[in-house]
């Protein structure tokens, strides 16, 4: 088992894709706080991971499919907006300070909205494709 964070995200996805591609060139490069790893949710070990999460749902295909996670050693589970705020912090210097910005509670519920916007979006997004839809609910 892993000792760094997992963000687990839509590897199908080319926008997600070029999004965590983006993310390993950019915050990799300035992390001075310690590693994560990103795995498409399609190869992650889903049931491991909510597990380490106490198993309790909290990480499933059907919320991968719609929004990243962020799964911590000690099992807290961020999704979507929370989940980059969290990576933006991890990578350390002046992404943290982005990250500790957007987990702020007068913020976060826009950042949320944001990211819900841009979910929605994704196929529209550049790099995005109709592959990247998220899918419908039942």
């Amino acid at each position: 088992m892993t000792v760094d964070p997992v963000l687990v995200f839509d590897g199908d996805c080319a926008f997600c894709t070029t999004c965590k591609d983006a993310a390993e060139r950019y915050l990799r490069a300035s992390l001075s706080s310690g590693g994560w790893e990103a795995v498409p949710f399609q190869f992650a070990d889903l049931p491991a991971l909510d597990s380490r999460a106490g198993g309790l749902g909290l990480v499933s295909r059907e919320r991968a499919e719609r929004e990243i996670l962020w799964v911590t050693p000690g099992g807290q589970v961020y999704g979507g907006a929370q989940a980059a705020a969290r990576l933006l912090m991890r990578s350390g210097g002046a992404w943290a300070y982005l990250g500790g910005l957007l987990a702020l509670p007068p913020v976060r519920p826009l950042a949320a909205a944001v990211y819900r916007l841009v979910a929605r979006n994704r196929h529209r997004m550049p790099g995005g494709t109709p592959a990247c839809a998220l899918p419908h609910r039942g």
